[in-house]
């Protein structure tokens, strides 16, 4: 059974019976919460209540030194695999209905280049200052890691904070450590309204 991670903890990333580790899913999901009639929180907000789905993007971030040194360094459903072929995204859900992962994306652990240390997972609504959307209309948010060769879920992480008027997420990251890659599961919400704003922060 996965661990359950609170915001800042962070955990080995390793099979259970201890052997080598070699390709994980990281999965992200959301709910949109029930929406409240005009004049309630949102439309206090906003000043209207939502009429468009909310379109969540994920993205991953590979990183040099904790940085992000190139465009194609940023996976995502536009660039859907990094130069190294290593990290992989499965597509955009425009909507996060349905129950599971909304997205996913797989890492191949061994295949990622020795220069990179860091691969940071982040979320952001798509067009979210134009449409009036914003983290307190999204509900049951999480990350998880999953062994991608028996299906076995290693770690998950529940975001359960209030993100009212935030329009993006710092989900997590996998990085490496003597040698060993771990994840820190980070919760952290920022109001970039889009991939090259969040991506912008790790410049």
């Amino acid at each position: 059974m996965g661990v359950n991670l609170v915001k800042g903890q962070k955990v080995n990333l390793q099979k259970s019976d201890g052997g080598t580790l070699k390709r994980v899913v990281v999965g992200l999901g959301w709910d949109e919460a029930q929406p409240q009639k005009s004049g309630g929180l949102f439309g206090s907000l906003f000043g209207s209540t939502k009429t468009q789905n909310i379109d969540c993007d994920a993205s991953a971030f590979l990183c040099v030194g904790g940085k992000v040194i190139s465009s194609s360094d940023i996976v995502y459903f536009g660039n859907r695999k990094d130069n190294s072929g290593a990290v992989q995204h499965m597509g955009d859900n425009l909507t996060g209905a349905g129950d599971g992962d909304d997205e996913q994306i797989i890492v191949d652990l061994q295949r990622v280049p020795q220069n990179y240390d860091k691969i940071i997972f982040v979320v952001n609504i798509y067009q979210a200052r134009e449409r009036n959307q914003q983290f307190g209309m999204i509900q049951n948010a999480f990350i998880r890691i999953v062994d991608a060769d028996n299906n076995q879920e290693l770690c998950r992480y529940n975001l359960s904070e209030n993100y009212n008027g935030m329009t993006a997420m710092i989900f997590g990251e996998i990085y490496r450590h003597n040698g060993q890659w771990k994840f820190s599961a980070v919760g952290q919400a920022t109001t970039d309204n889009d991939i090259k704003s969040l991506a912008g922060r790790f410049n």
